[in-house]
């Protein structure tokens, strides 16, 4: 197994059914819960271990969680109320080495359960027209819709998850 990828990567091409959009929210929904979950009782010692060699520690992935979702949700605002908006890239990998990174992850854990309470609100108000409308990452040079976006974070979130439970496993807790 890749310990970089423990649940694979993202790959979808082709029909999003409304089952499979039903099913992404559904994982953005549990996301905060599984996440709680997958950190309950590791010390703060055990938080900073990072879960593999170069890879960043379960503090910093909670703390990364939170601004990735942050943006995406902006993201979808910008998509929903703009046409075709180029979207602000940023450096993940500096963020997570910023000093806010090492807080208490009890913050970003209030933050992310609030975000995806609204993202979630927003989501099931959404129509499957609606969830095509898209965005164009300059990064890419890709226009992509928000259904499919809405998958690359039902992933991302169980992806880091992911990361956290290997790492309990890694260390026998």
């Amino acid at each position: 197994m890749d310990e970089r990828f423990p649940i694979g990567q993202f790959e979808f091409e082709g029909y999003i059914s409304e089952q499979q959009r039903e099913a992404w929210i559904q994982d953005i929904e549990e996301l905060p819960a599984l996440l709680k979950a997958a950190i309950n009782g590791l010390s703060d010692e055990q938080l900073n271990i990072p879960y593999r060699e170069g890879g960043w520690s379960s503090r910093q992935v909670v703390h990364h969680i939170a601004d990735s979702h942050m943006n995406s949700y902006i993201r979808f605002k910008l998509a929903l109320t703009e046409d075709v908006p180029t979207i602000r890239p940023y450096y993940e990998d500096r963020w997570a080495e910023l000093y806010d990174s090492t807080a208490d992850i009890g913050i970003s854990l209030a933050l992310i359960e609030a975000l995806h309470t609204r993202w979630v609100i927003l989501l099931r108000s959404l129509g499957g027209e609606e969830l095509k409308r898209t965005f164009h990452h300059p990064e890419s040079g890709k226009i992509l819709p928000l259904e499919y976006n809405l998958g690359v974070y039902s992933w991302h979130g169980r992806h880091h998850v992911a990361h956290i439970t290997g790492l309990r496993n890694k260390l026998g807790i």
